[in-house]
Formats: structure tokens, C-alpha cells, sequence
């Protein structure tokens, strides 16, 4: 068959420095595969060789949020149309092993088959900045809640002339108590002088850890309201929320297929509406008179919610790519 008429299908298994290439024609028929540099250049180059070995339809890339983020951008850049594709699953890296070509091939091999259906994020707007910003938050969050750990742990063991003063305290004050400690540096071989060291020291990455994640909810009170206003103007529907189904999206709307998209992201909105909206606790009672049980109710509330949700994160996005 004449490469201007054959349609060939690619596949790319992605690493930090390298992407290894495979590129099969409509009947699955392997052609090539070859190794390119993770960077512009081999970005370019790689398209171009696909480009050579007929008319390229799609193509399955393996890590779209990871090592292949920048091979992704590109190709859609260029109008390609890009899959994620999964890892080949144990039962066929025990029958063919685990190689580079091995997996670039089965990426394409799960295009051709439809097995490879994901639409890939696009980080490449105001949706992506969310999702750094909220990646470098949930990071912080996570260390404070180690630190305050760890604080607790020290206190818990501290001689009693340091631990007493800090029992019954709330955490708040107990972490402002251990930034005033003031332990002396020529004695640290005493427990009580390493303890209170310590203690500071923990204190110190609390509140700054506490700033970090102060700024960084600033930043998202600004930039979520932008991506979404409608979405934010729903009953129950916070920046967390909303921050977390945009991102759920990724700058691809399509990626939306459903109502029910993001799920866990609707919980805690359910349970504020259960709580506080009048229309939606007449209704809990209404259906609790009916024999529902709590978590049914909570199911058939979320499921309400969801669709408000997929329409006004719908409009969000057609209004953020009408600009």
C-alpha cells in the first residue's frame, strides 16, 4: 500500500530523557519504532517520523500527566489526536517481557484496538495553573499535618519540665509555645535543651508550612473564580470544590463525558446542602418518610447536585474557550 494512502497509528512509551516510538498500520501491522529526546527537538522529530510512514490518525501515549505532559502539548499543538494509553497489563509483560518497543508498541496496539479511549489533559491554560497550585497546596498540607505529628510525638516524651507547661493546650497554642522556647545551644547534650530545640524547630516549619498554605489559598480565590463563575455560583460549591472538578477536566471539557465525573468532589457538597439548604432538607425528610435510608438519600441528592455541576462546568468551559 502506497504510504500517502495508508494510515498508521502511533504509539510512544515516555521516560525523563527519551521517548521510544512505535508506529503500526489500520490492519496492526508493526512498521518501525525508534527512540527520540524528551525535548522540542525530538518532539518534532518524532512527529515527523511518524508523518513519513503514512497518514497518521492517532496516536497513544503512555504517562500524558507525567514524563509524556510535554509530548502531549505538542502533539495536540499540532492537531494530532492523542489517547492515553495504560501500562501493558502483567499477563503481557509476562508473555513479552518488558521492553521500550515492547510498550510503545502496545500503546499503539491499544489505540487500534479502542481499548485506549482517555482523552489527555491539555495543561496549557488556566486550568493547569490551578492544578499546580493546588498540587503545592495539598503538599503542605500534608507536611503540616506531619509536623504537627511529629510535634505531638516529641511533647508526648519531653522531660516533664518541658512537657507540663504544653499539656491541655490546643494545638494552635502549643506550636506558639514551642516557637518561643529558647533552648540553649551550648548544652544540647541535655535532653531538656535538645528537646526544646527540637520542639522550635517543628514549631517554626508549622507556621511556616501554615503560610505557604495561606498564600496558595489566596492565589486559587483569585484564579477559580476566573475558570469558573457559574459553577462557583451553585449552593454548596466552594473553591475546593470547584478547583477540584476543573482539574478533574484538565483544560479539555470533553474530558467531562459525564454527570457523574469527579465524584468524591460532590460529597461534602451534598452534606452541606443536607445540612443547611432548606429545599434540600424537605426534601431529605420527605424521602426519609418514605423509607430511604441516609445513604440513599445522600445518592440521590448527589446525583441532583452532579447535574447542576456538568452543565454550569460546561458553560464555564465554553466560555473560558470563546476567549
Amino acid at each position: 500500500m502506497a504510504k500517502r494512502t495508508r494510515v498508521v497509528i502511533g504509539g510512544v512509551d515516555t521516560h525523563g530523557r527519551t521517548h521510544h516510538a512505535a508506529v503500526i498500520d489500520q490492519h496492526g501491522r508493526l512498521l518501525a519504532d525508534a527512540e527520540f529526546g524528551a525535548h522540542t527537538d525530538g518532539y518534532r522529530q518524532l512527529l515527523r517520523w511518524l508523518g513519513r510512514h503514512g497518514q497518521l490518525c492517532s496516536v497513544g501515549v503512555e504517562g500524558t500527566g507525567t514524563y509524556g505532559a510535554g509530548l502531549t502539548r505538542f502533539l495536540l499543538d499540532h492537531g494530532v489526536h492523542v489517547l492515553e494509553a495504560d501500562r501493558p497489563n502483567r499477563k503481557t509483560r509476562r508473555q513479552r517481557g518488558k521492553s521500550d518497543p515492547i510498550d510503545a508498541e502496545a500503546a499503539a496496539r491499544a489505540v487500534l484496538a479502542g481499548s485506549a479511549t482517555a482523552l489527555p489533559k491539555r495543561r496549557d491554560g488556566i486550568v493547569e495553573a490551578i492544578r499546580v497550585l493546588r498540587g503545592v497546596r495539598a503538599g503542605a498540607v500534608k507536611a503540616r499535618t506531619a509536623a504537627i505529628n511529629q510535634l505531638k510525638a516529641v511533647v508526648v516524651t519531653a522531660p516533664a519540665a518541658v512537657r507540663e507547661p504544653l499539656d491541655g493546650r490546643s494545638t494552635a497554642r502549643q506550636v506558639t509555645a514551642c516557637t518561643r522556647l529558647r533552648p540553649d545551644p551550648e548544652q544540647l547534650a541535655d535532653p531538656t535543651q535538645a528537646t526544646k530545640a527540637a520542639l522550635r524547630s517543628v514549631a517554626v516549619r508549622i507556621l511556616a508550612l501554615e503560610q505557604e498554605i495561606k498564600v496558595a489559598d489566596q492565589r486559587l480565590r483569585e484564579l477559580v473564580p476566573k475558570a469558573a463563575p457559574r459553577t462557583l455560583g451553585l449552593l454548596a460549591i466552594g473553591v475546593e470544590h470547584a478547583g477540584q472538578l476543573l482539574v478533574t477536566a484538565g483544560d479539555n471539557r470533553e474530558r467531562l463525558r459525564g454527570e457523574r465525573d469527579a465524584n468524591c468532589a460532590l460529597h461534602l457538597a451534598v452534606v452541606v446542602r443536607m445540612r443547611y439548604c432548606p429545599r434540600t432538607r424537605a426534601y431529605v425528610e420527605r424521602r426519609t418518610k418514605e423509607g430511604l435510608s441516609k445513604p440513599e438519600i445522600m445518592r440521590c441528592v448527589k446525583r441532583y447536585l452532579a447535574r447542576e455541576v456538568y452543565h454550569a462546568i460546561l458553560a464555564d468551559f465554553q466560555a473560558l474557550h470563546a476567549t
